[in-house]
């Protein structure tokens, strides 16, 4: 079998299609749940608890002659620097939007055992009752 074969064959399977359908949506529901965190629930929270942007904590490693202050300055003029507000700030995003998910599959879970709940059947009438029944109904004739 040919490479180009092979490759068409694992192309057109429906794992591969349904891997790529899943990335595919999830890069855009990605987008949608950091504009959650980012556009609704931080602002909310800033106002409650304060600003939750560390970006602006650092210590500086290196020489800095120019007595610079902002991150950004410092890094463009090449100082190292120990940037641990930055990680700050995506870990406690990553918690929130991790939060998040965590509640929406939660809903959706609770939503798909509604739906499939199954009506309760009917219990099966037991042979004997079946063979009653028909000698009743041979005795009525």
């Amino acid at each position: 079998m040919s490479m180009v074969q092979e490759f068409k064959e694992f192309a057109v399977k429906g794992n591969a299609m349904d891997l790529a359908v899943g990335v595919i949506i999830g890069g855009a529901f990605g987008k949608i749940v950091d504009s959650i965190v980012g556009d609704l629930i931080m602002p909310i929270v800033a106002r409650i608890i304060g600003n939750l942007d560390f970006s602006n904590l650092f210590i500086i490693l290196g020489n800095n002659p120019n007595n610079l202050t902002a991150l950004a300055d410092i890094r463009k003029a090449g100082i190292p620097v120990f940037a641990y507000g930055s990680f700050l700030t995506i870990v406690v995003n990553f918690v929130i939007l991790a939060f998040i998910i965590f509640m929406m599959v939660k809903q959706m879970n609770r939503m798909r055992k509604a739906e499939a709940a199954p009506e309760p059947e009917v219990p099966a009438t037991p042979e004997d009752v079946i063979l009653l029944r028909e000698i009743r109904d041979s005795l009525k004739k």
